[in-house]
């Protein structure tokens, strides 16, 4: 098993994929998992998540706009 020091991403600029799951987006906006699982909680964060069974998934497209990247 990975660590997320181990892990290894795509670039923002390159990811394909509709939305990324909270490892990816931690690591894109240089955050802990855990800042995301609050803001997904407490729905108070800037992006908000989407529910997918028991996992939390963040829209490509609102990280990118959060973080100015096209």
């Amino acid at each position: 098993m990975e660590t997320q020091s181990e892990q290894r991403f795509t670039p923002l600029e390159l990811e394909t994929r509709p939305t990324v799951d909270t490892a990816a987006t931690a690591h894109y906006l240089h955050k802990a998992k855990q800042t995301l699982r609050i803001w997904a909680c407490k729905e108070n964060g800037p992006i908000r998540p989407i529910r997918v069974g028991a996992h939390l998934h963040w829209k490509t497209d609102d990280i990118r706009k959060l973080l100015g990247v096209n």
